[in-house]
Parts: C-alpha cells; structure tokens; sequence
C-alpha cells in the first residue's frame, strides 16, 4: 500500500464468494493468491505474478467486513482520516463508514455527493 498523501493506496472488493472472486481474478488477470488469516477464515492479497507485489484484496463479506459496501472499494490516503471525514460532509457527503483501525492506521468510509464509495486512509 502506498503512503503518499492524495494516492489510491489500495483497492479491494468485499463479496459474500471471495473464493469465488479469487479465482475469477486469478484465472483472468494473472494475480497470484496470498491467504490473510482473519481467524477462522482467509480473506486474499492478490499479488503481481512476476514480482509478487501486492496490489489488491479480496474480502469475505463477514466480521469486520460485514458492514462495508460491494463492489471495488479504492483507499485514498489522506493526513488526517478524522478531519477529512469532517470535511466530506461539511462538502455534502456522508460517512457510511465512521473512522475506525485498519492495518495500524485508521480509515473511514464516505458517499460523495453524486453516491460513489471510497475509502480514506491514514497510515
């Protein structure tokens, strides 16, 4: 995941067949399959075949994922995860998604005012 202020950072998709989706986009694209423990199920990193970069997750749609929209959900970082949250709805739009942990940085969800999803994301 990039760091760099203002970047996608990131892309997944939350389904309720990961493993479904796994394999479509392995078997399509060519990405390579990492398992992510998430306890009693694997959630996947899909991975660039010749260098094994990581460049995308696939999610079950359950535990902490259970609330989060469909389809593919891009991570923009931000500075400031809370005041950037603010500032979308001082904009009209709305946090589907309050700010919460996420992979030792924090990150919320917003609808923006035409109804696209992102995510925002602070290292």
């Amino acid at each position: 995941m990039s760091n760099e202020i203002g970047r996608i950072g990131w892309m997944d998709i939350t389904v309720d067949d990961a493993d479904g989706m796994r394999d479509f986009y392995s078997r399509v694209v060519g990405w390579q399959v990492e398992e992510v423990g998430m306890g009693d199920y694997s959630d996947y990193s899909m991975t660039m075949p010749a260098s094994g970069e990581a460049v995308a997750g696939i999610c079950h749609a359950r535990g902490s994922n259970a609330d989060l929209p469909g389809g593919w959900l891009m991570y923009i970082v931000v500075a400031d995860v809370n005041a950037s949250a603010q500032a979308c709805k001082d904009n009209g739009g709305r946090i589907i998604l309050e700010p919460r942990g996420l992979a030792g940085g924090q990150f919320c969800i917003i609808e923006d005012p035409s109804g696209a999803t992102a995510a925002l994301y602070q290292p």
